[in-house]
């Protein structure tokens, strides 16, 4: 796995180029966040056009990883199309179980924004991956110098969040 870097900063991401790195990345990328990815459907367009300031494309192959267990994690990944297969290993042999496949419209890692972990999960590609990443970085930047938008992004991604873990819920409730 490569490294890159992203604003100065460095984050181990498979370094692939993405369709949209070809210049007019800025352009291409508002109006996929907001097509795409349901928690940027609030924003204005003036807000998406300074919002895509904060955010790096990437994209991955089929069978790469974007994240394993128990790596420092710095970054959340918005996937624009493709699919990422989360999985955790077991105490069973260490063998993982796959506890989320997120497609067209997810994110993944979002816990990184907010505190400095260990990733407590592994997150692979299992096709190719359109995908737009924030780092920590430049969450703490877009939160300081567009608070408004910052703070609708951080609600779409607690709506995001809540409604995962409320399906988790009652998947687990469907057991027993």
């Amino acid at each position: 796995m490569d490294s890159l870097s992203i604003n100065n900063m460095d984050v181990v991401v498979p370094a692939i180029e993405a369709p949209c790195c070809d210049g007019v990345c800025k352009e291409r990328l508002c109006g996929r966040m907001k097509q795409e990815l349901k928690f940027f459907n609030f924003l204005a367009e003036e807000d998406l056009e300074e919002a895509a300031d904060y955010f790096e494309c990437h994209q991955l192959t089929a069978g790469q990883t974007l994240w394993q267990e128990g790596e420092s994690g710095n970054f959340a990944a918005f996937i624009i199309s493709g699919r990422i297969e989360i999985n955790k290993k077991t105490a069973f042999g260490g063998k993982p179980i796959v506890v989320g496949i997120y497609s067209r419209g997810a994110i993944a890692g979002e816990s990184s924004l907010m505190e400095k972990n260990l990733r407590s999960e592994t997150a692979v590609a299992l096709d190719q991956v359109d995908m737009i990443l924030l780092t920590q970085e430049n969450y703490g930047k877009l939160i300081a110098e567009r608070p408004d938008i910052g703070l609708k992004l951080l609600e779409g991604i607690l709506v995001t969040v809540s409604r995962r873990l409320r399906r988790s819920f009652e998947r687990l409730a469907a057991i027993f």
